[in-house]
C-alpha cells in the first residue's frame, strides 16, 4: 500500500463532475489498484475514490487515474510532505462473530427464508476482493448474491456493491443480483441499497435458530 499525504486538489469527471479544492490530504493507493483520497475527519469514509481496476499515470505535478468505464479522477499535487509504500502481505479477512457466523449456516441451510425461490451453490463464494457469504441461484436460474450481516448498516451495502461488480464480470455470474440480510437494517443502508437495485431482507436470528433446532430434534 502506498500512503501520500500532499497538499493537493482534486477533479472528478464521470457520472458527474466534482472538485475538490486545495487542502492537505491523505492518498491511498492500495495493491488492487483502488485510488481512496482522504481527510482528516469523517470516519472512515474517502472524499473521493476509485474502485479497482485503475490505470494511474503520474507525471511531475499530478496523477491521472483511469477506470474502464472512463471516469477520471485528476490528483493534482501542490506539494508532497510524505510518500511511503508498505507491503501489508496477505490479510486473513473479517472474522465473523458467533452470531453472524451462524446466521450465515443458518441461511445457507434454507436459503428460501430470503427469498422464496433461490437455491444455495456454495457458502463463501471467492472473488478477488474477497467471499461474498452466499451465492445462490433464483427459478429463472440468475446468480443471486447474498451478504449477512448482524447489523446492516452502510459499509455492508458498499462492501456487497463491490462485490457485484467483480462477479458481473464473470459470464457465468453476469446480471447477479445483490440480497443483503441482516437481524435489522438500518435506513441509511435501506436508501443506499435501493440506489444500487439490492433488495434488504431482514431476519430473526432467534427464530431461524430454534426452527432448525427443532427440525434436528424430530424423530
Amino acid at each position: 500500500m502506498r500512503l501520500v499525504i500532499a497538499r493537493c486538489s482534486v477533479d472528478y469527471d464521470g457520472r458527474l463532475t466534482a472538485h475538490l479544492p486545495e487542502a492537505v490530504r491523505l492518498v491511498m493507493v492500495k495493491a488492487d489498484g483502488c485510488v481512496a483520497i482522504h481527510a482528516d475527519g469523517g470516519a472512515y469514509k474517502p472524499l473521493n475514490w476509485m474502485n479497482a481496476p485503475n490505470v494511474v499515470v503520474e507525471d511531475e505535478d499530478h496523477w491521472t487515474v483511469t477506470n474502464p468505464k472512463g471516469e477520471r479522477l485528476t490528483i493534482h499535487l501542490h506539494e508532497v510532505l510524505s510518500d511511503t509504500a508498505h507491503d501489508l502481505g496477505v490479510d486473513p479477512g473479517l472474522q465473523k462473530d458467533g452470531v453472524e457466523a451462524h446466521l450465515q449456516e443458518l441461511l445457507a441451510a434454507d436459503p428460501t427464508v430470503i427469498l422464496e425461490d433461490l437455491t444455495l451453490v456454495r457458502r463463501e463464494f471467492p472473488t478477488d476482493i474477497g467471499p461474498v457469504d452466499l451465492l445462490c441461484r433464483d427459478a429463472d436460474g440468475v446468480a443471486v448474491a447474498v451478504e449477512v450481516k448482524r447489523r446492516g448498516e452502510i459499509d455492508g451495502v458498499e462492501q456487497l456493491v463491490r462485490y457485484l461488480e467483480r462477479m458481473d464480470r464473470d459470464p457465468d455470474l453476469r446480471g447477479v443480483r445483490g440480497v443483503f440480510v441482516a437481524q435489522v437494517v438500518k435506513p441509511q443502508a435501506k436508501v443506499l441499497a435501493e440506489a444500487r437495485g439490492i433488495v434488504c431482507v431482514e431476519v430473526d436470528y432467534d427464530v431461524l435458530r430454534g426452527a432448525r433446532e427443532a427440525d434436528l430434534t424430530l424423530f
